[in-house]
């Protein structure tokens, strides 16, 4: 094959680059499986749809969370990552956020709430296993957006099935936990003020205010009993019980 056919000019003059925007698109390969592409400053990504996003299968499993968790089954707690497959579980971290934005660009949510979901259980995993505390918080750190990911993409496929009161209960439940996160971390002063935090509330006032939803039962409850309404609140937690055993 001669050296000049194996240049990526065409294809990065047909796709320009542009900082700060999510490019990505989907393709077919030469057998037909379908393929995510995403432009990055010096190149473009290729990446596959399903299993890990490098179409590798680590020791023969999906992924390499899942290779981690058979190699921990027999050591249990006492189980600790070594340093080479600390650099693997950050390759994998590094190849499911690429997917992950993707998916969110392209308005597969459904598929960018599985990866995120995926990145939250390797990220919990390799915390527990850690061989080295300041490498946890290197990760940690970026549970918030991961989280924020992941209930973002729950709520939209709640509203793509038209129903805005589970997409406001996602990212209730979504707030809840990175609430919980902030105070395990003994960051609880900084909540208020966090950019996830304050993205995902903006995004429920919205839903709210375009399918003119009224307060939900638990602000109702809250309402209640901050105005010694007791009654009626016990009203609102059977309602609330019954909801939930529909679901």
């Amino acid at each position: 094959m001669p050296k000049d056919s194996q240049h990526l000019d065409h294809l990065l003059a047909d796709w320009s680059y542009s900082s700060g925007r999510v490019l990505a698109r989907q393709l077919l390969g030469a057998d037909g499986r379908e393929l995510l592409q995403i432009r990055v400053d010096m190149g473009i990504l290729q990446l596959e749809c399903s299993g890990r996003p490098d179409g590798v299968r680590p020791e023969g499993f999906d992924t390499y969370y899942d290779y981690l968790l058979s190699l921990s089954v027999d050591e249990g707690e006492s189980f600790q990552l070594d340093m080479e497959q600390c650099n693997e579980v950050d390759r994998e971290f590094y190849q499911f956020y690429h997917r992950r934005i993707c998916w969110l660009a392209l308005k597969r949510y459904a598929e960018a709430m599985e990866d995120a979901q995926h990145t939250l259980r390797l990220m919990e995993f390799s915390s527990r296993h850690s061989p080295d505390k300041e490498w946890t918080l290197l990760h940690e750190r970026h549970r918030p957006f991961v989280m924020f990911h992941r209930t973002q993409a729950a709520a939209l496929v709640e509203l793509e099935g038209t129903d805005p009161s589970r997409a406001m209960d996602c990212i209730d439940q979504g707030l809840e936990e990175l609430s919980q996160v902030f105070e395990k971390h003994d960051a609880s002063d900084f909540f208020e003020e966090d950019a996830f935090v304050g993205k995902l509330r903006e995004m429920r006032a919205s839903i709210a205010e375009h399918y003119e939803l009224g307060p939900t039962l638990a602000e109702q409850l809250s309402e209640a009993i901050a105005a010694e309404q007791y009654e009626l609140a016990a009203e609102l937690r059977d309602r609330m019980d019954l909801s939930a055993g529909e679901k």
